[in-house]
């Protein structure tokens, strides 16, 4: 047993907090190749008493089907990202996760990584799941690249639904299932 079921080797999972990390996740809001990195949907700006009702409401209002997390550097005790699992099946024994590392400063340095490897453990030994999956974006290739070292695989995409720039890109949809995750742990 993980003596740290929330630590990896860069950073830890914290719960998300509405009053100190509405600030970061606001300033992050502002960031428009973040939010079109995150999300399908117009960037929209959002003021600090929107963001933090977000928070209160999505977060910190957790029902059984979402577990939500903030991501901090072990090396130096900072906030740079947030990490859930949404819409829990527990039927069917599968969840959608959510990644976003904030600060362009941060990006490349492997915390996204450890934080999907930290919350796939999460998912599969606390949760007892079968399956994490995810969408992203054709033109994000760094994130399919981490999702990859995390032991995702491409299951299927749909073709030209995103519109940026004048260019049509499609959306990538990728899973794991527990063995494959089991499988990429005793490789590491």
């Amino acid at each position: 047993m993980n003596d740290n079921l929330l630590r990896g080797s860069l950073v830890q999972l914290r719960a998300v907090n509405s009053t100190s990390d509405a600030e970061l996740f606001c300033r992050w809001s502002r960031d428009s190749e973040y939010m079109r990195l995150s999300d399908a949907s117009a960037v929209r700006l959002s003021t600090l008493k929107q963001t933090t009702e977000f928070i209160e409401k999505e977060f910190e209002n957790e029902s059984l089907a979402m577990f939500a997390f903030s991501i901090w550097t072990l090396e130096d005790n900072r906030m740079i990202g947030e990490i859930d699992l949404s819409g829990v099946n527990w039927a069917s024994g599968e969840s959608i996760v959510g990644i976003g590392i904030g600060d362009r400063n941060d990006w490349g340095k492997g915390y996204g990584t450890d934080a999907m490897r930290i919350v796939l453990r999460f998912a599969f030994d606390e949760l007892n799941l079968h399956r994490v999956f995810l969408n992203t974006f054709e033109y994000n290739l760094r994130a399919i690249r981490s999702y990859e070292k995390a032991g995702f695989k491409i299951e299927g995409r749909q073709r030209g639904m995103l519109n940026r720039d004048g260019k049509r890109w499609d959306i990538i949809y990728m899973g794991i299932l527990r063995e494959e995750w089991e499988s990429v742990m005793r490789e590491m």
